[in-house]
Order: C-alpha cells, then sequence, then structure tokens
C-alpha cells in the first residue's frame, strides 16, 4: 500500500523522486536501444562483406555507398565513418549479443527483423572485456566509441571496469585515458590507493544527474529524430540572448543572411556548436557568433578559431572569402562585452570587415538592453 504525501514539502520530494527515478530508467531505456541499433548494423555490414553475392562489385566503396543510400530513405547519423566504427563495435564486443537486453529483440521486433539477426552467439571466452550485461546497461555509445579507440584489449578492460565503478561520464573517461591512468595505474606501488584517490577526484567533479550523459548525446538527438537547436542550450538566458541577437543581426540589413543556429561541428570525433552562423552577402564570407553568458576567458577565444579554421577548410566555395568570427562576452554585472576576430590568418581582415559589420558600441547597447528585458529590469 502507497502512502501519499501529507505535506507541501512531501508533496514536492514525491513529485522529483518519481521524475528522476523515470528519468534516468527512459534515459537508459533509449541508450540501450542505441546502442544495440548500431551493433546490429555492424552485424550486417560484416556480415554482407562476408558473403554478399553483389559485395564485389562495389568493393572499397561499400560503406559510402550505403551510406548515401541511406540518407536517401531519410536515416541519419549513418556517414561512412559512423558506419566503420559501428562494425568495429560490432566486431570489438561480440558479447553484446548474449546479453538479456539483446535477447529480448525477438519479442520486442517484427519476424522479418529479427530473422536477419545472428544464429548463435560468438565465442567470447578468450575475450579481455568486462561484463557484457553492465557495459551495455551503464555505457552510452559514445563511452564506446572512446574505448573503441584503444587497440590494446586489456587497457580498454581497464577503462571499461573503472568507468563502471565510478560511473563516469564520457569527458571523464576521455579525460582519464588523455592522462593516462591506466599507465600511470601499472607503474604505481599501490595502484589500490591510485584508484580509491581516482575515483574520489571524480566523484567531486561530476555533479550530474546520471540521465544527463544520455539525454546530451549527440547520437541519441539524431537516434530520436530531435534537432541539436531542440535540446542544447547553455541556459534560458543566453538561449533568449540568441533568439534576440539573430533577429537583430538580420534587421541591420548589412549584408547579413542567416544560415543555421546551433550549427553542430564534428571534429576528430566530438561535435560541437557554433551558436549562429551567418552568410555576408557583400563580404562573400561567412560570419561565425559565439556568444558566452560570462566574462571573457582565453579558451573562448581557442573555441572559436578552431570553428573558424574548420569552417575555412570545410566550408569555402569557389569566389568565398575566409571565414571571420564574432566572440560576445559579458561580465556578469553585464557590461562587458568584447569582439574578437578568431586565428592569426583572419587578422588579416580586422579592419576591412569592421566597415561593414555592427558598430561595437551598438551591438553592446543591444546586449545591455536585452539583458535588462529579460531579466525584468527597467531600462535605463
Amino acid at each position: 500500500m502507497t502512502t501519499e504525501p501529507r505535506s507541501f514539502e512531501g508533496l514536492v520530494s514525491a513529485i522529483a523522486q518519481a521524475h528522476d527515478h523515470l528519468a534516468e530508467q527512459a534515459a537508459k531505456a533509449v541508450n540501450i536501444s542505441l546502442t544495440l541499433r548500431n551493433w546490429l548494423v555492424g552485424h550486417h555490414i560484416q556480415a554482407y562483406e562476408q558473403g554478399g553475392t553483389d559485395r564485389a562489385e562495389y568493393g572499397a566503396q561499400l560503406l559510402d555507398r550505403v551510406s548515401a543510400r541511406l540518407a536517401q530513405v531519410g536515416l541519419t547519423g549513418v556517414a561512412a565513418r559512423s558506419l566503420r566504427q559501428y562494425r568495429q563495435f560490432y566486431l570489438t564486443y561480440p558479447q553484446i549479443w548474449q546479453t538479456a537486453s539483446a535477447k529480448s529483440l525477438r519479442t520486442q521486433l517484427p519476424p522479418e527483423i529479427w530473422q536477419t539477426l545472428p544464429a548463435k552467439s560468438p565465442d567470447t571466452t578468450k575475450l579481455a572485456s568486462g561484463p557484457a550485461g553492465l557495459l551495455l546497461e551503464r555505457l552510452s555509445f559514445s563511452h564506446f566509441a572512446e574505448l573503441l579507440q584503444l587497440d590494446d584489449a586489456q587497457q580498454r578492460a581497464f577503462y571499461e571496469v573503472e568507468t563502471l565503478r565510478g560511473h563516469w561520464s564520457v569527458r571523464e573517461l576521455k579525460r582519464q585515458i588523455a592522462t593516462q591512468y591506466y599507465q600511470r595505474s601499472g607503474l604505481s606501488s599501490q595502484p589500490a590507493a591510485l584508484a580509491a584517490l581516482t575515483q574520489a577526484e571524480v566523484q567531486s567533479r561530476q555533479g550530474d544527474h546520471p540521465a544527463a550523459a544520455f539525454i546530451r548525446d549527440p547520437y541519441v538527438f539524431e537516434f530520436l529524430g530531435l534537432k541539436p537547436q531542440e535540446v542544447v542550450t547553455e541556459g534560458a538566458l543566453e538561449d533568449a540572448l540568441l533568439d534576440k541577437l539573430q533577429g537583430f543581426l538580420l534587421e541591420l540589413g548589412h549584408g547579413f543572411c542567416f544560415e543555421a543556429r546551433q550549427k553542430r561541428l564534428l571534429i576528430g570525433g566530438e561535435h560541437f556548436f557554433v551558436d549562429l552562423v551567418f552568410y555576408h552577402r557583400v563580404l562573400k564570407c561567412h560570419v561565425l557568433i559565439e556568444l558566452k553568458n560570462d566574462a571573457f576567458r582565453h579558451e573562448h577565444l581557442g573555441q572559436l578559431n578552431a570553428y573558424v579554421s574548420y569552417f575555412q577548410k570545410h566550408e569555402m566555395t569557389a569566389g568565398d572569402q575566409p571565414p571571420i568570427g564574432i566572440l560576445l562576452c559579458t561580465a556578469k554585472n553585464h557590461e562587458l562585452v568584447e569582439f574578437a576576430l578568431a586565428g592569426m590568418a583572419n587578422q588579416l581582415f580586422v579592419s576591412r570587415y569592421q566597415v561593414q559589420l555592427p558598430d561595437k558600441a551598438q551591438m553592446a547597447a543591444f546586449l545591455q538592453q536585452a539583458l535588462r528585458e529579460l531579466q525584468n529590469e527597467p531600462p535605463t
């Protein structure tokens, strides 16, 4: 028999507990389905490459052709690079098929689908890896994507176990790999003490809800058919400012043509997002705008510089001038607004571009007024 809340605080607590529990369960369910989908995609590709009657016709271009054909039928997240990763996932983690979640597919999928699935479980007796059920339940596919970059099976198993033990986010897993935690553990005279210290440090850094790591995962966005701008923000204030900034620049009439909001870039296997992207019809170049709802920090410039360099390499077409970047920062008192052009090469165009771009004082006044309106402050 359930006990109904008898006080206001009890009511709030009951609702919060129900939300947290079910949100986590929903995130896990989506994550497991996505991971199994990617494993099965890898299985189908590997099976076709081994026995497809017309596989020789496509040769080395097979995955490029598959990717293009899937895009024609409306699938997203199936670039050739992703397909190669799914195939590697299938080959590296054959034990996924032995989990209870994988076996339950027969009750969830129609016969025409599950009849194409593996007829028997692969041999995993010599496999160096963590428990398959826990890996599938607790790790997102982004975790697996990081682990797949480790060629050494023992090293990969080490990070699997430590990730499970510490409930590491993808960011934390990447950090530990980058700082060579595995190698440091092997050299340490007290590996248990090092492990305890590491996990304690991780716990102090990770303050997110367990489900958050899955919900923010770009792979999950694509799997659910969501657009990044629907789920990726740095807070309601910044989101509202971007709404106003987008309209402000278009109303200026200085040649800004709106192209994208929260433009997603895939750089070295990681997803990044540019706040606003315009094309300037007079200057013949892309204009990338990053808005930071805090005081300027040097890493902001590094981030924008990477975006501008990416656009220069991958987005420029014949007749385009090199792209530029605008970095908008505001201190907590909302009085500091800074412009910066990203990249040493783009510094050559500072004077040329600023003739056409909005006046700095005009932009500062606009942002200060927008902030006052959003915070219900009376104008001065």
